[in-house]
C-alpha cells in the first residue's frame, strides 16, 4: 500500500516524499483512515512504529480541507509527557505541513515564558503541549482552548505513569465538549482502559502489537553481572564491540551522573541527561549524540521518553526499571520503523524479581548470556555484602580505631530486628560531629543511599562512593 491509497493531499505526499519515506508502517495504514474519518480512536503503538505520522498526516488534511473560520483559534491540542516528545512532535507537523498554509507551535517547561506567550497570541493552528506548562498559560489568561476540535493524548500510558492525571482531568475540562479524541498509548493499564473509557465515544480501535509487547526486530539479551562491575563491564563492551552509538539507562540522576563521569575516565565520551540538567544541556547533549560526536548517552527514563534517534543500534539498561512498562518503552528507542536493533539488559542477583515481572508483562524468556570474565562471583571490585540477616544497612568509611568512641560509632553486633538504614558521610575519629547524609551535587540524597533504603536493593551497593564499606547499625544509638 502506498500513502497515495490513503486519501492524502498532492501536498502531503510532497511532504511524505521530501522525507524520504515511500510506504506507510502498519500504524499508519490504519490509523490514517480512521482519523480521516472523524471519530474518536484508541491506538496501541510502540514507540518507534510510526505513530506521530499516523495521526499528524491525517491531521494536517482535515485542517487544510476545512472551510476558514471567522477568527484564528487553536484547532488541534497535542499533549505529550515530556519537553522531547513534544519538540518532536511539532517538528514533525513542520516537516509535513511545510507546503500547506498551517501553523503550528509548541510550549514545555524549562525554557523562557514569554516567547511562549507571543507565539500562543498569534492563535497557531496547531499546539503541541506538556500538561503543566499548558495549564501555566491557562492560568495566566495566554491561552484559548475553546476552538479546539482535536485532541490527541501520544504515549497516555507514561502521561499516567508520570501523575499527570488530574493535569489531563483539568485541561478536558476547558476544551469544547464536541471534539476529536485520539488516544495513543504502548501499553495498556487498568488506569489507559478507565481513561479511554471516560474519554472516548465509540471508537476505532488500532492494535499493531499484542498489547504490552516487544517488537520482533529488537534482540534482546540479559547479562548477569554483580552490581558492583556494572561499569566495568558497559565499558568492556563498548570498547570490544566498537559499538559507536548506545543509550544506556539508569535507574536514578545519581546513578546517570557517576556513570557517565566514570566511563569519561575509561576514555569513552559520554554525558548523563535528566531532570536536573537545563533544556539547553539536554538539547545539546542529544544533538552530539545523534551527530555521532558522542559515544554514549546516559540518561534516565523521563529524560528520553521522546527520543527519536534513527537506526540508534544499541540500548543497555545498566539498572532495569522496577516498572515492567519503562522497560517497553526504553527498549522501543531501537528497532524502530521496521529496523534491526539490540536491546541489553544488566541483571544482578537483586534485580530478579524485576526481570521476572518484564518476562511475565512481555510473555517473552530473554536470552541470558554471561560474558567471559563477568561471571557472578568472579574477581573484580564488588563491593562487600552485608550480613544477610540485615535488611537495613549504613555505608560507612573503615577507620582505626580512636581512643573513645567516636560520635555516631555503632556496636558490631547489633540485634537483627533493630536493624535499619542509614547513608551516612564517613566519619573520622575523635570526632564528635553529627553525621551528615550523603548529597548530590544538586544537593539532594541519592535515592539509593537514603534512610530506609532496602539492603535488597543492588544500587544501595553500586552506587557506594570509592572506599565505603557497609555495616549493621542499630536503632537508637
Amino acid at each position: 500500500m502506498s500513502f497515495a491509497s490513503l486519501g492524502l493531499s498532492d501536498a502531503l505526499l510532497r511532504a511524505v516524499a521530501d522525507a524520504g519515506y515511500e510506504q506507510p508502517t502498519p500504524i499508519q495504514t490504519k490509523a490514517i483512515p480512521a482519523v480521516l474519518a472523524g471519530g474518536d480512536l484508541l491506538a496501541g503503538a510502540q514507540t518507534g512504529t510510526g505513530k506521530t505520522a499516523g495521526f499528524v498526516l491525517p491531521i494536517l488534511q482535515r485542517l487544510s480541507s476545512a472551510p476558514a473560520a471567522s477568527r484564528r483559534a487553536i484547532r488541534v491540542l497535542v499533549l505529550t509527557p515530556t519537553r522531547e516528545l513534544a519538540a518532536q512532535v511539532e517538528e514533525s507537523v513542520r516537516v509535513y505541513g511545510k507546503y500547506l498554509n498551517l501553523t503550528s507551535t509548541v510550549v514545555f517547561g524549562g525554557v523562557g515564558f514569554a516567547p511562549q506567550v507571543e507565539a500562543l497570541a498569534r492563535a497557531p493552528d496547531i499546539l503541541v503541549a506538556t500538561p503543566g506548562r499548558l495549564l501555566d498559560h491557562h492560568r495566566n489568561g495566554t491561552v484559548d482552548l475553546s476552538g479546539v476540535q482535536t485532541l490527541v493524548l501520544d504515549e497516555a500510558d507514561r502521561m499516567l505513569d508520570m501523575g499527570f492525571i488530574h493535569d489531563i482531568r483539568r485541561i478536558l475540562s476547558l476544551l469544547p465538549k464536541k471534539r476529536q479524541n485520539l488516544l495513543f498509548s504502548a501499553t495498556f493499564s487498568n488506569e489507559i482502559r478507565e481513561l479511554a473509557a471516560r474519554l472516548l465515544h465509540a471508537p476505532a480501535q488500532i492494535q499493531v502489537t499484542p498489547p504490552n509487547s516487544t517488537v520482533d526486530t529488537i534482540r534482546q539479551t540479559v547479562h548477569p553481572v554483580d552490581p558492583g562491575r556494572k561499569p566495568e563491564l558497559l565499558a568492556h563492551l563498548v570498547t570490544q564491540n566498537q559499538w559507536y552509538q548506545v543509550l544506556v539507562f539508569t535507574r536514578t540522576k545519581h546513578g546517570a551522573n557517576r556513570l557517565s563521569e566514570q566511563l569519561c575516565k575509561k576514555g569513552i565520551a559520554a554525558l548523563a541527561i535528566h531532570g536536573n540538567k537545563s533544556q539547553g544541556a539536554r538539547t545539546r547533549a542529544l544533538a552530539e549524540f545523534k551527530s555521532g560526536k558522542l559515544q554514549v548517552l546516559v540518561a534516565t527514563d523521563l529524560a528520553a521518553r521522546g527520543l527519536d534517534i534513527e537506526q540508534l543500534p544499541h540500548v543497555v539498561n545498566f539498572d532495569l526499571p522496577n516498572v515492567p512498562e519503562d522497560y517497553v518503552h526504553r527498549i522501543g528507542r531501537t528497532g524502530r520503523a521496521g529496523a534491526s536493533g539490540e536491546a541489553i539488559s544488566f541483571v544482578s542477583p537483586g534485580e530478579m524479581d524485576y526481570l521476572r515481572d518484564i518476562e511475565r508483562l512481555t510473555r517473552r524468556s530473554i536470552p541470558r548470556v554471561v560474558v567471559a570474565g563477568f561471571e557472578a562471583g568472579a574477581r573484580g571490585p564488588a563491593p562487600e555484602t552485608a550480613s544477610p540477616a540485615a535488611n537495613r544497612v549504613r555505608a560507612t568509611r573503615p577507620h582505626v580505631s580512636p581512643s573513645r568512641k567516636p560520635a555516631g560509632a555503632t556496636r558490631p553486633h547489633a540485634p537483627p530486628a533493630r536493624k535499619q538504614v542509614e547513608a551516612t558521610r564517613p566519619h573520622a575519629p575523635h570526632s564528635r560531629e553529627q553525621a551528615a547524609p550523603m548529597r548530590t551535587a544538586s544537593g539532594k540524597t541519592p535515592v539509593s543511599l537514603r534512610r530506609g533504603a532496602p539492603a535488597s536493593d543492588p544500587l544501595v551497593r553500586s552506587n557506594l562512593p570509592p572506599g565505603w564499606t557497609m555495616a549493621p547499625v542499630r536503632r537508637g544509638r
